[in-house]
Formats: C-alpha cells, structure tokens, sequence
C-alpha cells in the first residue's frame, strides 16, 4: 500500500501532538475563564499561558495577544479597527486572501486595489505614488499586504512597506497567517500595527487564530466603539465578546511553542522542493513567482491546458493531496485572482499548489514529482490522441 502524502500545509497542517494534548487536556477542566472559582481560574490560566506562548512565536508581549475565532476574524478584526479610527479609504494588496479583500470590500470604504509585478511582489512605488497623494479628508491611510501569499508563497517585503506606511502617516495591517512559524518573525521589527494568525496553519485546532496589536494603537479605538454594546472587560480585553475556545487556544499555544522551537528545521522544505521544481518546470511547467523571495516550502506551478482541478484529481487518485490554490475556494474551484494578480490570465486556471510543513519528509516532494510527471504525460498522450482523431 502506497503512503499517503500531504501536500496541502497552506490549507490545514495536520494537528501537532503538543497541539492534540494540550487541547485534551484544556477540554478536561471544565470551567469558563471568566468564572472566578477553582475551575474558572484553571481555563483561565490555561488561556494566558497559551496567550504568551503566542505572542513569544512573533516577538509581542502576551498583553497584544487578542485571540479570535482564526485568521478570517482577526483580518476582519482589523479592518473593523481602521474603520473606527476615522479611516475612510482602504488600500489592499492584489493578491490578498478573500478574507481581508471581501471584508475590505463589503466595509462602505473607499477600496484601492494595489497591483503587484509579475513575479507576485509588491509595486513599491505605487504605494509610494499613491501614499504621497493621499487626501487627509479620508482619514488615515489603511494598508493591508499578507507577508507571505498563500498560494505562491511570495515574501512582501514589509519592513520596507511599514517605513512608507508609517512615513505617511498610516495604519499597517499584515496578514502574516502562512508565514508563522515558517519564518522567524518579530513584530516590532515588521513595523506592522496589527498582525493576523491563524491556528491551524500551524498544526493547532481548526477554529482558533489571534490579532496581534501594537499597544496604544488603532484597535484601541474599536474598544471605544463595542464599548457601547457593553463588551466583558474580561474576554479578550473588551475587544471580543463571548465566552473563549479554551480547549482551541490552549492548542494554539501549544503549537506555537512547538513552531518556535522547530523553526530552525524550516529552511529544510527548500531544496526538496527545488528538485521537484527542477523536474516540473523540465516538463513545461511555469512556476508563479520564481525568482522572487518565497517561503522554502510552497510550490505554485502552472501547465497550460491542463485545468487545476483535473492536476488536483489526478494526484488525489494516486494518494498525493494537494490544492488549486487558497483552501477557501478550492471547493469550486476556478481562476486564482492571485495569479490573475501576476499577469498569467488564462492560465490562471491551470495551477496547482503544493505546499509542506512540521511533518514533510524529502520522499513526500519527490513523490509529488513522480506522480505529477506521470500523471502530465498521461494527459499530454490524451491530447495527442484528439489533436489527430
């Protein structure tokens, strides 16, 4: 029997054992945080511990750490928070994830789309061009951009990004849900004022993320605006209602500690996933942002005429999962506007994704190789056979 392979981190990792026994452990006390007995104070302290665990993962203070029902929430979180600060018009990154554009969109405000180069990096100077004619009547400029991408594993580059932002006076917001705990992050360092993660990137429960604040700064002035519908001071410091996933965060903590100590095994995906590059692109394959920065464990490649969700069929056939992209479409799956973003216009629908994590092994990429490579020459023997029917 073949061993099954993962190759879809990017969706969901699969649930760490630290992640697995901390949640059963946190199921197994029994009390709400905000109850003030012997049971309440233990969900308590089981929520706070996981609450420094988190926050150590990207260099903040346990005291930024919101926790929020995962990645979706907390980039709807800050948006919400720009909104509240007197923000009348947003500027969002082309090839962000649907759960800030969507939200960005649906907002009321004024949305700018901010294009990309080709290789899936950020244009520069646009930002710079259009942030050196921002009209003061629309409040502060709100600027969001994911660290990495999803769906190519394209690296922003948001020290640089944050200097503009800042220098103008704005609000910077990054959606660092896949860079976590595959790169080494300090938010200080980033320059961001808000910073979205999500737990089950990481090999934490599904349902579970966090929002990461710069003290004193914009979310404060959503506090100002839910103040009036008498949030609990005492969940997530008045800024989230509703009694907290105990179980979920405690697993996050638990994760995010386990991400931290593994950190330095991530720049291992690299090479294996370079081979497998290597071997795809020898056979016609594109690979959406070579040459730019990428995390070491995603692959995004693209064979014209070939639909993503026939690569992604032939593969799960073979016992290889993978995705035609982000995990919340892929579903119906269609046109990555991500790619659509880079300038690939048909063959935009013709990608498919690749992505490892905690538990890939070097076999799993040339696995994915192998049956990749067999799959495409079945599907390019078919299509000689049409072309002279």
């Amino acid at each position: 029997m073949k061993r099954a392979v993962y190759l879809d981190y990017n969706a969901t990792a699969p649930i760490r054992p630290e992640a697995l026994e901390a949640a059963a452990l946190a199921l197994q006390i029994g009390g709400n945080p905000s109850s003030v007995h012997a049971r309440g104070r233990r969900a308590r302290a089981a929520v706070e511990t996981a609450r420094a665990q988190v926050g150590a993962l990207v260099g903040a203070g346990p005291e930024q750490v919101v926790f929020t029902s995962g990645g979706t929430e907390a980039n709807r979180l800050a948006i919400e928070a720009a909104l509240a600060s007197g923000s009348r018009r947003l500027v969002v990154l082309a090839t962000e994830h649907d759960s800030t554009l969507r939200p960005a969109l649906a907002s009321g405000a004024g949305v700018e789309v901010w294009p990309v180069r080709p290789d899936g990096v950020a244009d520069l100077d646009w930002l710079h061009g259009r942030l050196a004619r921002w009209d003061r009547t629309d409040g502060a400029p709100f600027v969001a951009v994911s660290l990495a991408n999803g769906e190519t594993g394209v690296l922003q580059p948001i020290a640089e990004i944050a200097a503009k932002v800042r220098e103008a006076g704005g609000v910077l917001h990054v959606d660092a849900v896949q860079a976590a705990g595959r790169l080494a992050l300090d938010m200080a360092a980033l320059g961001a004022h808000t910073l979205s993660l999500s737990g089950h990137k990481l090999g934490a429960p599904q349902g579970v993320g966090a929002l990461i604040v710069t003290p004193g700064g914009p979310v404060r002035a959503r506090r100002a605006v839910v103040g009036a519908y008498a949030l609990s001071p005492g969940q997530e410091q008045g800024l989230r209602a509703g009694t907290e996933n105990v179980a979920g965060i405690a697993g996050f903590g638990a994760a995010a500690e386990a991400a931290l100590r593994d950190l330095p095994c991530a720049h291992r995906q690299a090479p294996w996933r370079d081979a497998a590059e290597a071997r795809l692109r020898a056979a016609g394959a594109r690979i959406a942002g070579e040459g730019a920065p990428r995390l070491p464990g995603v692959l995004c490649a693209v064979r014209h005429g070939w639909p993503s969700e026939r690569q992604v069929m032939a593969l799960d056939l073979e016992g290889v999962m993978v995705s035609a992209g982000s995990a919340c479409s892929s579903g119906k799956v269609g046109a990555s506007h991500v790619l659509a973003a880079m300038g690939l216009g048909p063959d935009a629908g013709y990608a498919v994704r690749a992505s490892g994590g905690w538990a890939t092994i070097g076999d799993d990429w040339i696995a994915f190789a192998d049956v990749w490579l067999a799959a495409h020459a079945r599907q390019a023997a078919r299509r000689k056979v049409k072309e002279f029917a």
